[in-house]
């Protein structure tokens, strides 16, 4: 009960400091705003925090606060007893597709409303700055413009201000262990759409900013005074040229055309991000700066305290190679026996003997329920970066030589949702395409293995498996003891294949999957690493982390600003002897481009210092609190060795054709007798799209609480690819 009103006060605090934050947003662009905020910075100078603490405070600060209260919660809520959890609410039909279109992709009612608020946002504050501008035009000194060329500028000028709110949140989504969107029940691959959308709208505007700039310096013959212009103070024209320009490669080497097929592209142009931010700074200043630097900030802490994570490496204990024509790879990896994750959790890996900076993330396959001691992922190699993996596994296969050498990995994660509410109905409908089985296969193994009198889980479940060729059926080989076993009834579990791109007649299920479960093991040696896999550090551990950051960054910023520019506490004692133009020399004297070296200073070094306290405690825990890697390790968890308690139905392997999901939604709710169903799919955007079309039109989620026992199909996407 007190755990639960502690949730309760934190949320409530949370709503209030996001509704304040976002009508600070709001008022920023009226006239009101302008005069107030002017004031209160002239105020804030003669103080020890200065203007930059008002605008940290006010700008910046609210977002870490969020998070830090946020990561609170997440605590309170993974210690929450499983059996306390409501298994449904209301709410939930609010998340199912409301919108499913190819070129948007699938999108809930809160997605809609959430896109909509924040483009009337961005009208009003376009609106509400044009509108202030045309009423107070100033001819610029050093261009002679036309009054069509000034108030053109002032449009251009304008898209950078909303290219400037994109910013404030373009982050926010690819954060992992700072992650606000886990209180959502949003996973990182899920949340990385709205980072391509932000990001897909700030380089739109920024583009138009930039352009439409150099178009009217080009017109009014200026371009080649204004272009190349590193100005002392105010906007550093050429700073913002070289931030477009980063953004533009990003954005381009983002394209689907490019990730999908040159992932290593994609992957290094991507930490152009450092030149484009740095650049951004010194072309927008401080003050603007202050507006998006909380995302800024909070990844530049999560990226490291990842990387911290990830220390020491530990070693490869096992890799199961599935023969040809399969192609594909089990890896058994070293686990703390305390670390627990949830289903469909994913880890990022990164084995420097393929490459020494590439991270590729995996779903982890295995139950910490069920496997304390040990952690598998499958890997699918089709080309890149797993199929030189798999040729390294075969090549050590191949070798003739009396001991396998010791194969070190470093270990990103586990991430996965903070509940299990997903889970929670009374069937389970999933559907997996390809390599997107991969994440069912946890779930299989955590459902057959709880004990049902403390946790809802579905008593009956059917996986629909679409694959191009038998071959992939490989990939069910880690559940095949929960498929092809008939032990005491507790679980009714039915399987549907499909091979689209085959036609053979008698085949079935128990055929398939044993004539390509033959597989080769290869056990490596453990000597390069005695660490397991140890998992991120606590919420409330990072919640701490984000607080001492932000007052290391602060104190920093003060110490700065006072050695290194001019006193102002003290220029306001004679402030009424000084005239206007020693005033106006005296506040030129420091340039622009000094005080965001200050800004970026102190940023460096709140990073770097929480970087090495976050190092020092991860390693006397390491040495303190976690057993060594033991070679027995490897061999503890056998194939095959899940006790299961399900009744297997009889299973359908159909050739040549694809599910009629039309026709399994209608019989689904009949073979299971539950009205409420979760229905989870991991494939191709295209099956996906049809599976959430039919959720769409076959539940009401107005009539959850009816009294009828309508049905009701909830829907959950996973992602298996970025």
């Amino acid at each position: 009960m007190a755990k639960a009103i502690q949730l309760v006060v934190l949320k409530v605090l949370m709503i209030i400091i996001f509704a304040g934050w976002t009508a600070v947003w709001i008022l920023k662009p009226t006239n009101l705003w302008t005069r107030k905020w002017k004031g209160a910075e002239d105020s804030s100078r003669h103080t020890e925090f200065g203007y930059y603490g008002l605008n940290f405070a006010v700008y910046t600060f609210p977002l870490i606060s969020l998070t830090i209260i946020g990561l609170v919660c997440l605590n309170l809520i993974s210690r929450e007893p499983p059996q306390s959890r409501p298994a449904r609410s209301a709410a939930i039909g609010f998340s199912n597709p409301v919108l499913v279109n190819s070129f948007l992709g699938i999108l809930s009612s809160i997605e809609i409303l959430a896109v909509f608020l924040f483009v009337l946002f961005l009208a009003w504050t376009y609106y509400a700055r044009i509108s202030n501008d045309f009423k107070k035009l100033m001819p610029i000194k050093s261009l002679n413009l036309d009054l069509w060329q000034l108030k053109y500028l002032r449009v251009a000028t304008r898209f950078g201000l909303l290219a400037e709110a994109c910013l404030v949140l373009l982050l926010l989504p690819i954060l992992r262990g700072l992650s606000l969107f886990q209180l959502l029940g949003i996973q990182f691959e899920a949340s990385v759409k709205y980072h391509i959308w932000l990001g897909t709208s700030m380089i739109l505007f920024a583009t138009i900013h930039g352009a439409s700039t150099l178009f009217i310096w080009g017109v009014s013959h200026h371009i080649q005074d204004e272009m190349w212009r590193w100005q002392k103070t105010g906007r550093i024209y050429l700073a913002g040229e070289i931030a477009l320009v980063t953004g533009l490669i990003i954005w381009i080497s983002s394209l689907p055309q490019i990730r999908r097929r040159r992932f290593e592209i994609f992957y290094y142009t991507h930490h152009l991000y450092i030149v484009f931010l740095i650049f951004f700074l010194f072309h927008a200043g401080d003050r603007h700066f202050y507006s998006v630097f909380a995302g800024i900030f909070l990844f530049g802490l999560d990226k490291l305290l990842r990387i911290v994570q990830s220390r020491p490496e530990t070693c490869v204990l096992s890799a199961r190679i599935f023969l040809f024509p399969c192609k594909a790879i089990e890896l058994t990896l070293p686990k703390d026996p305390r670390l627990k994750y949830t289903p469909t959790s994913v880890i990022y890996m990164k084995i420097p003997s393929i490459s020494k900076f590439q991270w590729h993330p995996f779903s982890i396959t295995s139950s910490s329920n069920l496997d304390d001691h040990t952690m598998s992922v499958v890997i699918k190699c089709n080309e890149g970066w797993t199929s030189t993996f798999y040729d390294a596994i075969q090549a050590e296969l191949d070798s003739d030589s009396g001991s396998m050498s010791c194969m070190p990995v470093s270990i990103e994660g586990p991430y996965g949702p903070a509940s299990l509410d997903f889970l929670r109905h009374d069937s389970l409908l999933m559907i997996a395409g390809g390599a997107g089985i991969t994440p069912f296969l946890s779930i299989l193994k955590e459902i057959a293995s709880v004990n049902r009198s403390r946790y809802r889980f579905p008593t009956r479940v059917q996986l629909i498996y679409v694959v191009k060729k038998s071959q992939d059926i490989c990939l069910l080989n880690s559940v095949s003891s929960l498929l092809l076993n008939q032990p005491p009834t507790q679980l009714s579990l039915k399987l549907k294949v499909y091979v689209t791109k085959e036609e053979r007649s008698n085949a079935t299920v128990r055929g398939l999957v044993n004539d390509l479960s033959l597989a080769r093991t290869v056990n490596f040696s453990t000597k390069c690493s005695n660490y397991a896999v140890h998992g991120p550090e606590s919420s409330i551990w990072m919640a701490a982390m984000a607080a001492l950051s932000s007052i290391k960054f602060i104190v920093s910023l003060i110490f700065f600003n006072h050695i290194f520019l001019p006193d102002e506490k003290k220029s306001v004692v004679n402030k009424k002897m000084v005239i206007p133009s020693e005033k106006r020399a005296a506040k030129e004297k420091t340039p622009s481009s000094v005080v965001d070296l200050l800004l970026l200073a102190s940023f460096i070094i709140a990073l770097a210092c929480s970087t090495f306290l976050a190092a020092i405690l991860r390693w006397k825990r390491l040495k303190k609190d976690i057993p060594p890697v033991s070679p027995k390790q490897g061999t503890a968890t056998e194939h095959g060795s899940l006790e299961t308690k399900c009744a297997v139905e009889e299973h359908e392997l159909h050739f040549g054709e694809r599910p009629n999901f039309q026709d399994i939604f209608s019989k689904f709710p009949n073979e299971t007798g539950g009205s409420d169903i979760g229905v989870l799919v991991c494939g191709p955007g295209s099956m996906t799209e049809s599976v959430a079309s039919l959720c769409q039109l076959k539940s009401q989620g107005l009539n959850i609480r009816s009294k009828g026992k309508k049905t009701y199909f909830s829907f959950h996407a996973l992602n298996f690819t970025l």
